[in-house]
């Protein structure tokens, strides 16, 4: 009798400037301590030059299990899918689908895997007054994760006005009127004067992204910083929030515990979250050595 682990995987990541994604090795590296063969393949909408909605159909009629999805098609995606899951739903962006039975069903790992890399990497910390850079599919996820663990008030910045103002309303639907609310750019210095943290959930500092999403000048001692990229892992805001004194949360717990949720979601087998953390501390030391060479 077979196992349930006697089974291939064939999933994949779709999204721009993904070359330096660790997802492909986190992924299969955790599928071969569980036994099952995974093949991960990366669909890099800036290589491919396809819409979201055609590779989504591809993928489907390939035989693929599911595909998580990054910036830019988080909220791209949504009208090619059969199906939301509660918080995908509630958040308007999916970064996970699985195929199943003809459908396909978008759900969000980022808010759980935010959340708990949020309360295990930034415990104890105030949560009276905390800005949110960013209020795409990420800002929307952090957005969410930030006011279930009980941040009191959430000031949303963004270039896009509409979209900021957009999840303000949703978070509050959610959470209870005044806990999220929209702030322009303009006033960005105002809203970071007596904030007790920084959350940033925009491509800024990306490998193909670089630069600082703040004025310097904005990073006090007294703040915590919360940052959802990893890669680089050390990006330009983690280094001067570190050197400025600010307790700093970097992307990679993110990363990696939204993954263990997809993996759950693909193969419907549970990973081991501390050996996934681990895969990855090991995968960063390899792709910064290579980097550095």
């Amino acid at each position: 009798m077979s196992s349930p682990h006697d089974r291939q995987l064939l999933v994949g990541l779709i999204g721009a400037g993904i070359g330096p994604s660790l997802s492909p090795a986190l992924h299969e590296r955790e599928a071969d301590e569980l036994g099952i063969r995974c093949l991960y393949r990366l669909l890099d909408l800036d290589v491919l030059d396809r819409p979201v909605g055609q590779l989504l159909e591809a993928v489907r009629l390939a035989g693929f299990d599911g595909v998580n999805v990054t910036h830019p098609a988080k909220q791209l995606v949504i009208a090619h899918l059969d199906a939301l899951s509660p918080d995908a739903a509630a958040l308007g962006a999916v970064n996970t689908v699985v195929f199943s039975g003809g459908r396909a069903v978008g759900h969000n790992t980022d808010l759980p895997g935010f959340a708990r890399a949020f309360r295990t990497g930034l415990p104890d910390v105030a949560l009276e007054r905390v800005v949110l850079l960013g209020a795409g599919g990420a800002g929307a996820a952090v957005a969410h994760g930030l006011l279930s663990s009980g941040v009191a008030t959430l000031r949303i910045v963004d270039t896009d006005r509409v979209r900021s103002t957009a999840l303000a309303h949703s978070a509050a639907e959610r959470f209870g009127a005044g806990r999220a609310v929209a702030v322009p750019v303009a006033d960005l210095a105002e809203a970071m004067r007596d904030a007790d943290g920084l959350a940033h959930a925009t491509p800024t500092g990306m490998a193909a992204h670089p630069g600082l999403p703040v004025p310097a000048d904005l990073l006090r001692p007294d703040l915590w910083v919360a940052e959802i990229v990893y890669r680089p892992l050390e990006t330009a805001l983690v280094r001067l929030a570190r050197a400025r004194g600010c307790r700093v949360l970097d992307g990679g717990r993110m990363a990696v515990f939204q993954a263990v949720d997809a993996f759950r979601l693909f193969s419907g087998i549970e990973p081991d979250a501390d050996r996934m953390l681990a895969h990855f501390a090991d995968l960063t030391r390899k792709q910064d050595a290579r980097d550095h060479r």
